[in-house]
């Protein structure tokens, strides 16, 4: 394949159209020759409330991402478009930072690129009040355990809360759908329609990769809570996500980057400055360990049966999606790792359809990777980092259910064997770092 940054010098950014009878707003850009449109439709909503175009145009800004990544140009051009400083700068480090794996698996080099074109406001931007009690929050849903966790905390302050769940048209994920029916709260739904070329990348010799998709969907979330009346967008994104996979030449590489503390601060900005004060942004999660949501979710059994956040289970092609968590993936494994402390052997074995990662010696490498001991880098995957896997190991260990798990036994003696001293409970279930979550939520966690 040609080289893509001299087959397409530049990335466009085209249009944003909104139609406000079907909901819908059509993102357009250009790169390497080709025209790429994207849809998102929110039913329902009031395009009059203050604030949803400009909600819209953050869509828009964070969409094009899923199509600059085909050619990776040096150069992105923002047209004739107003955009203020602080969003160029926030735009930047999303495009540079959120695409760190896409780069690095691709042998980028994203540090040079520049942001040209684009108007400054004319006038400057309204004061923003000060943001108020969080009453009708959405809370956007992916049917795994942080989400879940969310919930339930929301649950026991507001009776006015609601799922948010983004798909394709016409198109469910189970894997969200069983968990949400448990939920049994009121779903919000919007719809997100990439253009069908970069769906072919593999087949049209495009760049491919991951994106920071997080960063995507919690701007149609910010969209979708302006246009329904909703005053905040909870996210579920922990202490850890901000924990890089790997450090080149001074630079983080983390798979999570938008579920991370740098994006939430630098997003939450941007959406006062431009969207107003109507809708917050937070992550209730942000100061907890991924040990402390894991025993917050084993406080709610009823959600064993119908949670997944295994990849094979949001496939894009329905036909390959599993019904089931596969058992073998780095998700699997993480997620039956950091439980297995706090839920009975039986009760995973079962979850896992009698095929435990934990307990099968085949992954026993696998499970090196995650608590470091070998010289594999941290998956690039939602898992949590070295500290909470070895206390997870450590403390799973303990249980009496698992004393005869040959797994375990492995990991815990090799722990031994070089010294590693994991954190105890106590200090993974205390809350760590900053946060932007505000009242009541704050006293009712406790962290005020």
């Amino acid at each position: 394949m040609s080289d893509p940054n001299v087959a397409a010098p530049v990335f466009r950014y085209g249009t944003v159209d909104i139609d406000r009878a079907s909901g819908s707003v059509v993102c357009s850009y250009d790169v390497g020759g080709h025209h790429f449109e994207e849809r998102i439709v929110v039913e329902g909503g009031d395009w009059d409330a203050p604030g949803a175009e400009a909600a819209a145009f953050l869509v828009f800004l964070l969409a094009g991402v899923s199509y600059y990544k085909a050619f990776a140009p040096p150069v992105i051009d923002l047209g004739d478009h107003v955009v203020d400083s602080d969003t160029r700068e926030f735009l930047r480090q999303f495009y540079v930072d959120g695409l760190g794996e896409f780069a690095y698996r691709n042998g980028l080099d994203l540090s040079g690129l520049e942001i040209v074109g684009g108007r400054l406001p004319s006038e400057p931007a309204p004061s923003v009040p000060e943001s108020s009690p969080v009453t009708r929050p959405l809370i956007p849903f992916g049917g795994g355990m942080d989400s879940i966790v969310s919930v339930e905390i929301v649950r026991d302050l507001t009776p006015d809360a609601a799922l948010f769940v983004v798909s394709r048209p016409g198109d469910l994920f189970d894997a969200i759908e069983k968990a949400a029916s448990v939920a049994g709260l009121p779903v919000v739904r919007a719809t997100r329609e990439l253009d069908p070329t970069i769906l072919r990348s593999r087949e049209l010799g495009f760049l491919n990769g991951h994106v920071p998709v997080t960063g995507i969907i919690s701007a149609i979330a910010v969209l979708t809570a302006t246009l329904t009346g909703r005053d905040a967008v909870v996210m579920s994104n922990e202490w850890s996500s901000s924990v890089g996979n790997l450090e080149v030449d001074g630079v983080v590489i983390n798979h999570q980057y938008s579920k991370g503390a740098e994006f939430e601060r630098m997003f939450r900005d941007v959406v006062r400055s431009t969207v107003g004060g109507s809708v917050d942004y937070f992550s209730l999660l942000r100061p907890f360990t991924e040990i402390w949501i894991a025993q917050r979710f084993a406080e709610h059994r009823q959600y064993l049966h119908a949670f997944r956040s295994c990849n094979r289970a949001f496939h894009i092609n329905p036909a390959q999606r599993l019904d089931r968590w596969c058992a073998h993936c780095d998700k699997c494994a993480f997620v039956d790792l950091v439980l297995s402390p706090f839920v009975p052997k039986s009760d995973l074995d079962a979850v896992f359809s009698g095929e435990e990662p934990i307990e099968n010696p085949e992954l026993l490498d696998l499970f090196r990777t995650l608590v470091d001991v070998n010289d594999a880098i941290k998956p690039f995957e939602c898992v949590g980092d070295t500290a909470e896997c070895r206390a997870a190991v450590t403390m799973a260990t303990a249980r009496n259910d698992r004393a005869e798990s040959p797994v375990l036994a492995e990991l815990q003696a090799t722990l031994d064997a070089i010294g590693a001293t994991p954190p105890s409970a106590a200090e993974l279930l205390e809350p760590r770092g900053e946060h932007h979550v505000p009242e009541p939520y704050a006293s009712h966690l406790r962290l005020v």
